[in-house]
């Protein structure tokens, strides 16, 4: 396994070469960005990773890839820094270091989640609630994930304060916030250099799937994410407590945004499935599928616990699906999660340049 010199290392050589030839320069944000440099420290090359989709255009398009002794590969050496930075770059380090390439500890993270949350059903008195307060009560779930919700976002708030030192990141004016989250919003990076799409499934075959499973994914979790805060107005400054009827906007909000999620990530397992590894970081790719699997695992643990509600398996549905909420909010800081607040900095210090 290289290490994270050797990897910047080979990550370098191959940029010097893209940056003589320049026939990429159209392809996607990576390649302006490496042309507008001379030279490449190891920020430049993380800020790049970042950047890069790994929609593999270049790749195909390339005429200096293997049997040419310049044997480039440039989606996987900037997909192994990608990896590598994560790795550095979180907090604490060293459970980034376990969970970006060890998709076992994930499942088995996700199967602990699990088991503290059928304890606490079985513990904890019911309070006499309604819907799912009657399995578990409202101040036990608030004292369970608060502190969860909390702690990725002071350890993601880390890692990223180190990517901005890295890269050399200067003070963000809204023109940057503009572009760059009206970039993340329509995944221009996966559309390719002439819109095409990207050639992720097959070499000569330009597609969209991959932009249309991130973006439900992405839109999915952000109404989830919706529904849980306008729940929490409602029950704090409304007065209007759990449980909500099917027309109420938690419930809409919700159940749409876990049928994208599901939809999402089921297409972006399939889609990974069938590509070629060999573009990507290969000690990653079990940690990845792991991951994408639980955040599917959210969505439809959420739809069937919706489902069956208000059947004898509701006790047993929530300790699930909150288990899998758990473990994702546990784990996000260090899985393929953070690649999303990651490539959002990196097109904002794009933005600056």
């Amino acid at each position: 396994m290289q290490t994270h010199t050797e990897v910047l290392e080979e990550a370098r050589r191959q940029a010097e070469i893209c940056n003589a030839c320049r026939y990429c320069e159209g392809y996607c944000s990576v390649f302006p960005a490496l042309h507008a440099e001379r030279a490449f420290a190891d920020g430049n090359l993380t800020q790049l990773a970042n950047l890069c989709h790994n929609c593999r255009g270049c790749y195909y398009a390339c005429q200096y890839t293997a049997p040419h002794e310049f044997d480039l590969n440039l989606p996987q050496a900037l997909a192994n820094v990608r990896q590598s930075s994560w790795e550095e770059l979180a907090f604490p380090q060293a459970a980034g270091r376990a969970f970006q390439k060890n998709g076992m500890l994930i499942a088995v993270a996700t199967v602990i989640g699990f088991a503290l949350l059928f304890a606490a059903l079985r513990a904890l008195p019911a309070a006499g609630g309604e819907g799912f307060y009657a399995a578990l009560p409202h101040n036990a779930m608030v004292a369970i994930f608060l502190p969860a919700f909390l702690f990725p976002l002071v350890s993601i708030g880390i890692s990223l304060r180190r990517y901005w030192r890295q890269v050399g990141g200067r003070p963000v004016k809204l023109s940057h916030l503009v572009q760059a989250f009206g970039q993340a919003a329509r995944m221009k990076n996966l559309k390719g250099g002439h819109g095409d799409g990207c050639n992720f499934e097959d070499q000569d075959r330009f597609s969209h799937a991959r932009r249309h499973a991130h973006q439900a994914v992405m839109y999915g979790f952000l109404l989830c994410f919706a529904a849980t805060s306008v729940a929490t107005v409602m029950h704090y400054a409304l007065g209007m407590p759990a449980p909500y009827g099917l027309l109420s906007l938690p419930k809409i909000l919700g159940n749409s945004g876990g049928l994208l999620l599901v939809a999402g990530c089921g297409a972006m397992i399939r889609l990974k499935l069938r590509s070629d590894r060999s573009f990507g970081a290969p000690s990653a790719f079990g940690a990845e599928l792991a991951f994408v699997g639980l955040l599917g695992f959210v969505g439809l643990s959420g739809l069937a616990l919706y489902a069956l509600g208000q059947t004898a398996l509701m006790p047993a549905l929530l300790a699930l699906h909150l288990g899998a909420v758990l473990a994702f909010f546990l784990l996000a800081p260090f899985t393929k999660m953070a690649h999303g607040f990651y490539r959002l900095a990196a097109l904002v210090a794009d933005a600056q340049r």
